[in-house]
């Protein structure tokens, strides 16, 4: 298996969809992503990015407040009184197991500080081997390790290092593919990691041929960033699906296409790949 030698720049941000429900009413409209960018370079010369220390501290914060059970779930550093769950992943998570002897392994791909971990755990407390391995940003994995590293739940910055200590069943990318530069490349040594299951949730698709990439725009009140992001055309979904089963095809917590660009619409979809 080739090594893979770089990591994602930046932490991968959620698609906030929870966090707007609560800013804006159902049908007004607000301008969160826009453009169609020729090259990443392009769109990352009119954004600031995600690698802000202020994302962190804001995470960081609300998933304390989890973790000490002062509240029940977090996403996008903002707290809700009860858990929103991707009944999809989960049950891709639970087959996993069961097709291993009740133990899962989860390589979770960007997973911040642990939001889908903490998300699934009740679910999950019944496997008779857990293990959540997040790779991610360096100042991220720093953070996870001081405050929330467990028997169960370990922080990486690169997947080699993951690898090299565990042998997982599961890749999850939630709410990540679209916020990698080279999506393409990453999906390909994706592909050579041998790992059972692939899920991915959460995930932007518009029904085009090509993809369309974006400008992304957090509302202030959730934190001041912006950046770019991808919505995936039918040529991602044909090599998501090369070589692999295709188990199931789900709706990712989103129940309505949303229109971006003044007309084009946007699924946020889930699916659960089998090698």
């Amino acid at each position: 298996m080739g090594k893979i030698k770089n990591f994602v720049k930046a932490v991968t941000p959620p698609i906030i969809f929870s966090a707007i429900r609560r800013l804006i009413m159902p049908n007004q409209y607000v301008e969160i992503w826009s453009g169609d960018y020729a090259s990443w370079n392009d769109a990352r010369a009119n954004c600031s990015g995600y690698d802000s220390a202020i994302i962190l501290e804001k995470v960081k914060s609300a998933m304390l407040k989890v973790k000490n059970r002062e509240a029940v779930y977090e996403r996008d550093s903002l707290l809700f009184d009860e858990i929103q769950y991707s009944w999809g992943l989960l049950a891709g998570l639970q087959r996993a197991a069961s097709e291993n002897e009740g133990e899962l392994c989860v390589l979770d791909f960007g997973g911040s500080l642990g939001s889908t971990y903490f998300q699934n755990k009740e679910f999950l407390s019944t496997c008779k081997a857990l293990k959540w391995c997040i790779v991610e940003q360096s100042h991220f994995v720093q953070c996870g390790k001081e405050n929330f590293e467990d028997e169960h739940l370990k922080f990486f910055n690169t997947i080699e290092e993951c690898l090299e200590n565990f042998q997982p069943n599961v890749l999850l990318l939630s709410s990540v593919l679209q916020y990698l530069e080279n999506p393409y490349e990453w999906i390909n040594k994706f592909r050579k990691l041998n790992i059972p299951y692939i899920i991915l949730d959460r995930t932007a698709f518009i029904e085009e041929e090509d993809d369309l990439l974006t400008i992304q725009n957090v509302p202030a009140a959730i934190y001041q960033a912006s950046y770019p992001a991808w919505f995936f055309g039918h040529k991602m979904k044909r090599l998501l699906f090369k070589d692999k089963s295709l188990i199931i095809e789900f709706n990712s917590m989103v129940p309505s296409n949303v229109v971006i660009n003044a007309g084009l619409e946007a699924a946020w979809v889930g699916v659960i790949l089998r090698k």
